[in-house]
């Protein structure tokens, strides 16, 4: 599999998906593509808008962009193509729309065998076993949790690690505690904007400036950076 999991599209002040651009390059490389786009994440914009602002950033890399709601049948446009990305906004959202469409074991079956994957916050969480790292609001019922399992790891993407000055609840480790409390086998990563996961040939490594926060039941969390090896969650 080759995938590349991204915490957050725009660093405060940048131009949209600016800071990952050059490493999407990378990952993808100079053969001109066309990325099937999943925009269901979108909630307050059009399917539409959401397509051009990716379909700039990936024009400037060599790149087509197609949205998927161009097509009358989905699950034949994840078959077909050539690079899957599925853009970030709320995951319940974007989980309820690919378990309507019928798109979770399409997708997963497609990078599987080879198609690479983008995905950014939202993108990255349905890249997960389950939604339930994610941090948005329950908006919708998403009529099922679970998701792609393309990784067998938890993302919390966006990660912080504290709480604004005056807020009196929880931190996002003690969210993950409690995640960690019911679902006690699984690894959490709590990735930090700016960061990125990549996956390929059975590898993993950590891209960014910033270290990720490993959270496991029973273990002091841990932090890790781009010099380490992350494969062990593999």
């Amino acid at each position: 599999m080759k995938l590349l999991l991204i915490s957050n599209s725009t660093m405060p002040g940048e131009a949209y998906l600016d800071y990952p651009k050059h490493e999407i390059k990378k990952f993808l490389g100079d053969k001109p593509l066309t990325a099937l786009f999943i925009p269901y994440a979108a909630v307050t914009f059009s399917f539409g808008l959401y397509e051009q602002k990716v379909a700039e950033r990936f024009a400037e890399l060599g790149y087509q962009v197609k949205s998927i709601h161009h097509f009358a049948d989905p699950v034949k446009a994840v078959k077909e193509a050539e690079v899957i990305v599925v853009g970030g906004g709320n995951t319940w959202q974007l989980v309820r729309m690919l378990h309507d469409n019928q798109l979770m074991e399409a997708i997963r079956e497609k990078v599987i065998g080879g198609t690479p994957y983008v995905g950014w916050s939202a993108g990255s969480n349905v890249a997960c076993p389950t939604l339930r790292t994610t941090n948005d609001m329950p908006i919708i019922d998403p009529k099922g949790f679970d998701t792609t399992g393309l990784v067998p790891f938890q993302i919390n993407p966006h990660y912080l690690d504290a709480n604004p000055e005056g807020h009196g609840g929880e931190t996002r480790e003690q969210r993950i505690e409690e995640f960690l409390e019911i679902n006690p086998d699984i690894y959490v990563v709590g990735l930090r904007e700016g960061t990125m996961l990549r996956v390929e040939n059975q590898k993993m490594e950590l891209i960014g400036n910033r270290t990720a926060r490993i959270f496991r039941k029973g273990n002091t969390p841990v932090e890790l950076s781009a010099a380490d090896d992350f494969s062990f969650l593999l």
